[in-house]
């Protein structure tokens, strides 16, 4: 399998082969796309307490912010829910 490519394992095929699924990602850091007729609607991957790994994401995301003690508009309050 390509890096790129997640497996996919439909919900039929995952219950009889869930300790080695589980097994596979445990030991391969793999993730999983669950599939229900085709579509894709769970993801299961390895458990991992670094917040690193999300924060990184954030780093730089915000290149400009004019104003920043100037209080949030009310239609505003909407985005940080």
């Amino acid at each position: 399998m390509r890096q790129w490519e997640m497996k996919r394992v439909s919900k039929s095929k995952l219950k009889p082969n869930l300790l080695k699924i589980l097994r596979d990602i445990e030991k391969n850091g793999d993730e999983v796309i669950i599939t229900d007729r085709g579509k894709p609607v769970l993801k299961i991957s390895r458990y991992s307490e670094n917040t690193d790994d999300v924060l990184h994401y954030l780093k730089n995301s915000i290149i400009n912010y004019e104003n920043p003690t100037e209080p949030v508009g009310i239609e505003d309050w909407d985005i940080f829910k």
